[in-house]
């Protein structure tokens, strides 16, 4: 239950009825229309704080599992070391990343340049990210994982692709809509060109 303030007015169940009665009755008038272009650049390829957080969030996995996970991933030589706080990735990968999306999702998707992401302050310059390993990613559908090795791997594989990827272009759209006095707000975006939303959103 809502509590009436200078800025809030509650109201019993005639008045909410009255006033439903009142606008439904009248047109709806836009009122006013705001554009705002947003542009996202991807995130950075994972190191082992941001993949954690990740598998987490989509797959609900501990720390320790999505670890032992990846582990298996790197014994099987299928990812980069797990353990490292750097970002950078090697002129291989950024070829290999390069042309995943030039295969994948055409010329039209890749930057003139590769990204370079800088690393942190005291991070080990001798780590890569975390990332497919060797000079070809393999997709995940050609990696004969299953379960939680292809989710883990499969968002490795994105996560690394996408970071090389072109900006994503949208457009934040708010309007206001008038009804006898009574002003109704909406607001969505618009995505006009997907770019690294392609591979991973």
């Amino acid at each position: 239950t809502g509590k009436a303030s200078k800025d809030v007015l509650c109201l019993d169940e005639k008045a909410a009825q009255a006033v439903v009665k009142l606008v439904t009755k009248s047109p709806f008038k836009v009122v006013e229309v705001e554009e705002k272009p947003v542009m996202r650049r991807p995130s950075p390829p994972f190191i082992t704080s941001t993949l954690q957080q990740e598998a987490n969030r989509k797959f609900g996995l501990s720390s320790r599992d999505t670890m032992q996970t990846a582990q298996k991933l790197y014994e099987q030589g299928f990812i980069t070391y797990m353990r490292t706080d750097s970002t950078f990735l090697s002129n291989e990968a950024l070829t290999a990343a390069r042309d995943c999306i030039d295969s994948k999702y055409g010329k039209d998707y890749l930057p003139l340049q590769p990204r370079v992401y800088e690393a942190k302050q005291g991070a080990q310059e001798a780590h890569e990210a975390i990332r497919p390993a060797g000079n070809q990613f393999i997709d995940p559908d050609e990696t004969g994982l299953t379960g939680m090795q292809l989710k883990l791997y499969d968002l490795i594989w994105k996560r690394t692709v996408a970071s090389q990827m072109l900006e994503a272009k949208q457009k934040q759209l708010s309007v206001k809509l008038d009804s006898s006095g009574a002003i109704f707000a909406a607001s969505g975006m618009i995505i006009e060109c997907a770019g690294f939303l392609r591979a991973y959103v």
